[in-house]
Order: structure tokens, then sequence, then C-alpha cells
């Protein structure tokens, strides 16, 4: 107990030196562009701009729609992830079928496999079926993912197995077990999958930075950086500010109400099973 205000203030201390560069960029989203690159470096704006620097991010590229686009791959990748990753890691859990095991690792396998590898061969599937460049190319690739999988399978093992047998001697067909039953079950499992998935998928860059050359197709991540690249002569650091403020609010609402979820689903599938 006699540690605990020493703890306090190491706690405090790491949460100002994180927040740190939040503050910054609020901040700064609010500053004159000299002001930004101003030393001393000012915490607050000196001259208030108002929404000058917000107006101007819309003005250098198309960032409303920039957003529903980010909007779009997240949620899709969300979905998709969410229910299939919990019907096959149902199917892992409470299914006894030959290869089981064997198949179950293969899933794992993919986990080992940096995404990076697989840059060049799925562009050159998307160019064959003729995805580049279009939103089924920036979608479908990356809508599974084995730690879905993996995290759901660790959970529905948890799942009383004589419920499902129950529901399985009043005549309930498999697939109404496992929406009827198992997913209700399931529903914190799910939402904390959910919430990773969605921040995974809403910081996503290096595909859509190669999928897609049309503006209008780009996500929230990769319209960022032509905030920072020449415009009228020198990057536009308010721009990028506000452009990232805009980018950064989602993902902060979403942790701030539902943390304790995230943090469960980081940490619940490494030690169930």
């Amino acid at each position: 107990m006699r540690n605990h205000p020493i703890r306090l203030l190491i706690a405090l201390t790491l949460a100002v030196i994180f927040a740190f560069p939040i503050w910054f960029m609020v901040s700064s989203a609010f500053k004159a562009e000299a002001e930004i690159q101003a030393i001393p470096m000012h915490l607050l704006p000196w001259d208030f701009q108002g929404l000058a620097q917000f107006r101007l991010a819309a003005d250098i590229g198309p960032i409303w729609i920039y957003f529903a686009n980010s909007w779009l791959y997240a949620i899709t990748h969300v979905v998709i992830t969410v229910f299939f990753g919990a019907l096959a890691g149902f199917g892992f859990a409470k299914y006894r079928f030959p290869g089981r095991s064997l198949l179950f690792l293969a899933v794992l396998s993919t986990i080992m496999v940096p995404f990076q590898v697989l840059v060049v061969p799925l562009f050159i599937e998307m160019k064959a079926l003729g995805w580049e460049n279009s939103y089924a190319g920036l979608l479908v690739p990356g809508m599974m993912n084995a730690f879905g999988v993996f995290m759901m399978r660790q959970y529905a093992a948890d799942l009383p197995d004589e419920l499902l047998e129950a529901a399985r001697i009043d005549g309930a067909a498999e697939f109404r077990i496992f929406l009827q039953i198992a997913l209700p079950l399931l529903l914190p499992a799910l939402a904390s999958l959910a919430i990773i998935v969605f921040i995974w998928a809403w910081g996503a860059f290096l595909w859509p930075l190669v999928i897609v050359q049309d503006k209008a197709l780009n996500v929230l991540s990769v319209g960022l950086a032509s905030y920072t690249q020449p415009y009228l002569g020198q990057p536009m650091w308010g721009a990028a500010m506000a452009a990232s403020t805009i980018a950064t609010i989602p993902i902060a609402v979403l942790f701030v109400f539902f943390q304790r979820y995230f943090v469960k689903g980081l940490t619940a599938a490494a030690v169930k099973g």
C-alpha cells in the first residue's frame, strides 16, 4: 500500500506521455500553419483558426469520401470476420471430423505468414480477376482471418455440450443451433472480436495503397498521405492534423466506450482452451 502513490504517479506520467501526441494533433488542427512548427511549442492555439484547417483538408482531397470508404472497409471486414469466424470456430470446437486438428493447424499457420509476403500474389490474382482499382479488390482480400477463427474457437470450446444436445433432441438443425443457441452465448466474444477487427481494418494501409489508384476509392489511412506531400509548394501540416483528427475520432470513441471488450479480446483467447 505504501507504493500506491508511486504507482499512481508512474501511471499518470505514462498516460501523459502516450496522450501528448494526440493532444498535439488535435490542438494543431486549430492552429495557423506557422504556429504548428513554432519553437517553443504552443500547447494551445494562440491564433485560433476555428474550422479553417478542416475546410482546407476538404479542399485538398475528398476527405469525406475517404471517411466513407474507411467505414465501408471496416464494417465489411467486421461483419464477415465475426460471422464466419464464429461459424468456423464453433465447427472446430464442437464437431469431430477427420483431419480436424490438421485443418485447424493449417488455418493457424496462416497467422505466421506476414501480409507483406502475400501482397504481390494477391495483387496478381486481383488483376487477373479484373478487380484491380475496384471495391471488390479493396474489400474481398482479408475479409476472413485466422485470428478470428482461433479466438472464436477458444470461446466456443467452453459452451456446454449438454445444451447443444438438448437442442438436437428437440429437432433443431445444426445451423439453427449455431444461430439461436451458440451465437447469443458468444456475444461477449463477438463484441471483442468486432472491436479488434474494426481497429485493424480502420488503420489498414498497405493493401488499400497497392490495389487502389483512384482517389474516389481511397480509405482515410491512404488519403492522409496526400496532406503531407507538396501542395502549393509545401506540405500542409494544419490540414494533415485536421484530417488525422477526423480519422482518430471513431477509434477514440470506440475505445473509450468499449475498452473492456478490447482488453478482454486481446487476453482471453491466449488463456482459454
